[in-house]
């Protein structure tokens, strides 16, 4: 069984972290599909956020990391054979929309699944954009995403210069 974590990971945190490494403890293997997402303005372009996820989890030997873009999720992953879509919820707020994507996608390619996996309570609050304005007021991430990724934020926002 192959399963794809897909996401935009602008920039992948802990919490994506948690639910990668949890899933591998179920699938073996994970995908993490990095994908553009054009109702975001993503603040890393696909190639910096598909190297921010490989240092990220480089440790990782089951994790592989792939992008792709111009193409409904349900497509990607028939094209590369999973059959299982793996989505991470911080909390009751999301199950909502997961859930009709989950149904929508159900209903476009029934031979895929999705499962839906709980972050850990101390990521429930956690998300990219919120990573994302902290780091853009100076604050300090080290907290919420990887040692790269706090290093690459900096010098997105040129914080060095502050």
């Amino acid at each position: 069984m192959k399963a794809l974590y897909p996401g935009t990971f602008d920039p992948i945190t802990f919490g994506h972290i948690d639910v990668i490494e949890r899933a591998c403890k179920i699938f073996g293997c994970v995908t993490v599909a990095i994908f553009d997402n054009s109702r975001k303005r993503p603040l890393f372009n696909l190639q910096e956020r598909k190297l921010l996820a490989q240092a990220a989890l480089h440790r990782n030997p089951n994790v592989q990391i792939e992008t792709f873009e111009n193409q409904l999720l349900v497509d990607f992953a028939n094209d590369s054979g999973a059959n299982m879509i793996i989505r991470g919820l911080r909390a009751i707020s999301d199950f909502e929309n997961e859930l009709s994507m989950a149904q929508t996608n159900a209903k476009i390619a029934p031979n895929i699944d999705t499962i839906f996996l709980m972050t850990d309570s101390c990521f429930s609050f956690l998300s990219s954009t919120m990573v994302k304005e902290i780091a853009h007021l100076g604050g300090d991430v080290a907290a919420f995403v990887p040692q790269n990724v706090a290093a690459a934020l900096q010098q997105k926002f040129n914080l060095s210069k502050r």
